[in-house]
């Protein structure tokens, strides 16, 4: 029971070497740098086994995190930089890592098909996630380390690897989140210098707001306070492959949650997931994260925003100037934006109710593809997903490509 537990809350929310020459004052000293052997990477385990080209890059993010991208290109290209197609940035959700876009077969996972299509993919790890590398000076034990939501996550993580990888390719760049990470993108595109860089970017189960999810499991946990329980026991990493992580869960399902089929109460039935896997996805998921990051998730559930993390009134005064925290006005991300979103009707996470409130708040019409059987998890790991899904993005990104040539 505990193992099956496990497996499906990796996918709750779903939301989830070499490094440059200019990160190497940063570390130095202090640094808490997270080294790993050659055969332990992104590029090692999934993506050059499968036959493409894989390099390991780190971004430092302006509050000290290391992140891993990883650059992937089809074998197809070789390996000349001129024969490289336009940048695009993969970013993952909730408790995952970049490893959910190389999960299934070449024929299959969203990284592998962009790569045969000529782009040049770039994979996005946040901070706390099995690939990335740490602290410039922080340890993963220290309770500070996990000091940050997905507020952090659009501010520094995504902005500062779009930033790195715009300086690389020197090029604007198109951008694809999944569910946590289009709560990051949507956030992140509120800010007129983040989005100078980003040519088009396409959403898959678009969340900014939470207010009518109606994943059983999710409200259960919402309900119970879990979030602050978590947080006043001392907990700053959420670690579900842990011993107390997954009592954690056996003891919500206990008497509580129909846990039978547990991934559907969390995520809503997905028409095309492919079960006979879950062992091999549970060598690489779920990833850690921080209990603060939940409880920002759970603010927004109870409270309809979106909006900055809730301190409460005194601290929100003293870091905010404000009695509340400030909403991402989305209406601020530019309506010359090209925006694609993906959503389904049995999503319980991404409700379509929710999605209709963001679609409304937007300045811009963004293309829409609905898929009325589509489950939250059948946007990254569906075995019909490229001609469902993925080929209408690509010709969404190919009618785009304007300052980049394939």
């Amino acid at each position: 029971m505990a193992r099956s537990v496990l497996g499906v809350l990796a996918f709750l929310l779903s939301f989830y070497y070499q490094i440059p020459a200019q990160l190497a004052v940063g570390l130095t000293g202090n640094a808490s740098f997270r080294l790993r052997p050659p055969n332990d990477t992104l590029c090692a385990h999934l993506i050059r086994p499968a036959g493409y080209h894989c390099s390991e890059h780190t971004v430092q993010t302006k509050d000290g995190y290391l992140l891993a991208l990883q650059r992937v290109s089809s074998s197809r290209a070789g390996d000349m930089k001129e024969q490289r197609g336009p940048p695009v940035l993969l970013q993952h959700g909730l408790f995952m890592g970049g490893d959910v876009w190389f999960l299934d077969s070449s024929e299959q996972s969203l990284g592998f098909i962009l790569a045969d299509n000529g782009f040049d993919v770039w994979v996005g790890n946040v901070r706390g996630t099995r690939w990335s590398h740490g602290h410039i000076c922080l340890s993963e034990k220290d309770k500070e380390f996990w000091d940050w939501s997905w507020q952090e996550l659009a501010l520094y993580d995504l902005t500062d690897m779009i930033c790195y990888i715009n300086s690389i390719t020197n090029t604007k760049i198109f951008v694809v989140g999944h569910s946590q990470g289009t709560i990051m993108s949507l956030a992140a595109f509120t800010q007129p210098d983040v989005v100078e860089m980003v040519e088009a970017a396409a959403l898959l189960s678009p969340i900014s707001y939470l207010e009518h999810i109606t994943a059983p499991f999710v409200l259960r946990m919402v309900n119970m306070h879990l979030d602050q329980m978590i947080l006043a026991m001392g907990i700053h990493q959420l670690n579900f492959r842990s011993e107390w992580g997954v009592n954690l869960l056996d003891s919500i399902c206990d008497g509580h949650v129909d846990c039978n089929d547990l991934l559907n109460t969390i995520t809503g039935k997905n028409c095309c997931f492919n079960n006979s896997r879950v062992d091999f996805y549970l060598e690489y998921v779920p990833h850690p994260s921080s209990s603060k990051n939940l409880r920002h998730l759970f603010q927004m559930i109870r409270k309809g925003t979106f909006s900055k993390y809730d301190y409460g009134l005194f601290k929100n005064l003293k870091l905010y100037g404000q009695p509340k925290p400030p909403v991402f006005d989305l209406g601020h991300i530019p309506k010359s934006l090209p925006l694609w979103m993906a959503y389904g009707g049995s999503d319980d996470l991404a409700d379509v109710m929710d999605v209709q409130h963001t679609l409304k708040e937007l300045q811009c019409k963004p293309e829409l593809l609905y898929l009325e059987s589509y489950g939250h998890v059948d946007f990254v790991l569906s075995v019909n997903a490229k001609k469902d899904l993925y080929d209408h993005m690509i010709l969404f990104f190919r009618s785009w490509g304007k300052s980049s040539s394939f």
